[in-house]
């Protein structure tokens, strides 16, 4: 488990800082050749991962599919693809697939659990905004769907400022003063969450696992809704600033990050990992400020009653 989290959290920093890719298209495989030896974790964003040889560590595929033909003493995590495992493959740890199909071949041997969740991807994408999968950047329709979706966190920003404008403030401020940190806070979190719900699936009967995996979805969700509006405020009072305007007012401000990010949504492949970026210090910064209370999360046992 120790080592599946620590490939988690390298899948989604290598995420957040594949700024500087291509245009999306038909990059090649990663690939591990057969009599190779991987001896640390392999990682793969945005293209498939062949393993012909041996990897010593776990291997993760982020919008990509991988194959096994080979043999991988750790697990096999995917998100946004599929899994096959040739006649020939055999892997000790587990494999979990979300957004994806499970394809095993006769003659495989798998040492785990295996766990597939087809229709997962979307949900878990939509937190990181990840890319819209089978549509090119410049397609009418995603275009329009761009274009919905600040219409949509602009409503969001009218919304929250209206119900609880003091707490997204504080929770703005700590975007300002620590935005490394809540970066990182983000991080974590989202790993946590993707953890938990792996936990959920593998261990508890699917009556009970499909309840308690929405109930983490909505959990990170809100946290992001929340984290990115305080981020938009974060950004418009830094610009109002800059612009020689001290004081301007809260919902202003969220509106001027909100069209910033929103232009930057319409850059193919930046906007995708800028907005990434945007949700992980979003998701961070509304977990350390306990959506703006400023409140420890656990009491401290000085301070409990006798």
């Amino acid at each position: 488990m120790r080592g599946t989290a620590r490939l988690v959290l390298g899948l989604a920093v290598a995420a957040a800082s594949a700024a500087g890719a291509s245009e999306p298209g038909a990059p090649p495989a990663l690939r591990l050749e057969a009599g190779s030896l991987a001896r640390h974790q392999l990682v793969a964003v945005g293209r498939d991962l062949l393993v012909e040889g041996e990897a010593l560590a776990s291997v993760a595929a982020l919008d990509g599919s991988v194959e096994v033909t080979g043999r991988v003493r750790g697990d096999v995590i995917v998100l946004g693809g599929d899994v096959r495992l040739a006649a020939t493959a055999l892997v000790d740890g587990d494999v979990h697939v979300l957004g994806g199909a499970l394809r095993v071949e006769r003659g495989a041997r798998l040492g785990g659990r295996s766990v597939a969740y087809p229709t997962v991807s979307r949900a878990w994408l939509t937190l990181l905004e990840g890319p819209t999968l089978g549509l090119s950047a410049g397609s009418p329709l995603v275009l329009a769907a761009k274009l919905g979706l600040v219409a949509a966190w602009l409503a969001l920003c009218l919304l929250l400022f209206a119900t609880g404008g003091r707490a997204l403030v504080a929770t703005s401020e700590e975007i300002a003063l620590e935005p490394l940190r809540c970066f990182l806070a983000g991080v974590t979190g989202v790993a946590a969450a993707f953890l938990t719900a792996l936990f959920f699936s593998a261990v508890l009967p699917a009556l009970v696992a499909v309840p308690m995996l929405a109930l983490v979805v909505l959990a990170a969700l809100v946290a992001k809704l929340w984290g990115v509006v305080a981020l938009f405020h974060a950004l418009g009072a830094g610009l109002a600033r800059r612009a020689g305007r001290r004081r301007v007012l809260a919902l202003h401000a969220a509106v001027y990050g909100a069209l910033l990010l929103g232009l930057l949504k319409f850059v193919p492949y930046l906007g995708i990992w800028a907005w990434t970026a945007a949700s992980l210090v979003g998701i961070g910064a509304a977990l350390r400020t306990k959506f703006g209370r400023r409140e420890a999360w656990f009491a401290d046992a000085a301070t409990l009653p006798a």
